[in-house]
């Protein structure tokens, strides 16, 4: 009875013992995590940001310099500006015309990083046995588009080339899954878009572009954040340049894994994938004098049409 006490006492002691080392772990880990500086970054599915999180190096290298990356997903332009100003993200990935309008309308951005030309990407869509041959034939009409988007930018670009103006088109403002929709029923003659809609439209719904963004529109990626965030995160600025363009460098030698793995995050055939890879490159980096002018010439035009209400010079974006 004594040796059935005096083991069940061991017993209690060990499992005492057990769960101080166990509550210990638990402080030393709960202590390294909480230790780490969270950065939130926001992103649309299969861009930039996006390969970067799907591929993971890039969070991995942020925790190693004492940072945790936390990685949000948002359906477009107008939401991720929302949340960038409401400081629910620090960074966001935009397309060319989102900070635009962002700070026409007074918010307090600056632009961190720039990628490549999407433009061999983009373009009017129309269908092969269309009527419709060259941008002088869009006279008349319908034309689906996304307001606020390169589209916008593109189509202006476009008619002004053929000698017209969008009062002699009717344009048709919807987002992308209803200009797919209206597109291959024929309730629009042409659709403005990127990849991978065109891709999927070219591949998938007899569709060819009329004219891609050659000479119209670059429509590249940024990166942005809020003048207060980028003012006081020099370093994690840096190093966010640094690893996503890491890993663009990647996604240019490693087109075979990239292209696996945006099929299955777009679940998209990977002959769509392959034709919106194959007619791009990838890089985030500097933003270049040459850029700004880009840019520039996007709130100018903007501005001329009426779509901003204000001029606004993106020099005055420029980090400092």
């Amino acid at each position: 009875m004594k040796k059935h006490k005096w083991q069940l006492g061991l017993l209690v002691v060990a499992l005492i013992a057990w769960l101080g080392i166990a509550f210990y772990g638990y402080l030393q880990t709960d202590s390294s995590s909480s230790s780490l500086t969270t950065v939130t970054i926001g992103y649309q599915k299969a861009d930039p940001v996006d390969i970067s999180r799907q591929r993971g190096e890039l969070a991995k290298k942020m925790k190693a310099k004492g940072y945790k990356v936390v990685f949000k997903e948002f359906s477009d332009g107008t939401a991720l500006t929302t949340a960038l100003k409401a400081g629910d993200i620090d960074y966001a990935r935009f397309g060319d015309t989102p900070p635009v309008t962002a700070q026409a309308n007074g918010m307090n951005l600056v632009y961190i990083a720039a990628g490549s030309s999407k433009e061999n990407g983009s373009g009017i869509l129309v269908k092969k046995n269309s009527s419709i041959k060259s941008l002088k034939d869009l006279k008349g009409k319908r034309i689906a588009y996304t307001k606020g988007t390169s589209a916008q930018f593109l189509i202006i670009q476009a008619l002004k080339k053929a000698g017209l103006t969008t009062d002699d088109v009717t344009l048709v403002n919807m987002d992308q899954s209803a200009s797919s929709v209206a597109f291959a029923k024929g309730k629009v003659d042409a659709w403005v878009t990127w990849d991978p809609y065109t891709a999927t439209a070219e591949v998938e719904q007899n569709a060819k572009l009329l004219v891609d963004g050659t000479g119209l529109s670059k429509n590249r990626d940024f990166v942005i954040s809020t003048s207060k965030y980028a003012k006081a995160h020099t370093a994690v600025s840096k190093y966010l340049v640094s690893y996503l363009s890491d890993d663009m460098q990647w996604a240019s030698t490693h087109q075979s894994k990239l292209i696996t793995m945006m099929s299955k995050t777009l679940h998209l055939s990977k002959a769509v994938i392959k034709l919106q890879v194959s007619r791009r490159s990838f890089s985030m980096g500097k933003v270049t004098a040459a850029i700004v002018k880009e840019q520039q010439k996007i709130a100018d035009v903007f501005y001329q049409d009426g779509v901003i209400t204000k001029q606004i010079k993106i020099k005055d974006a420029l980090i400092k």
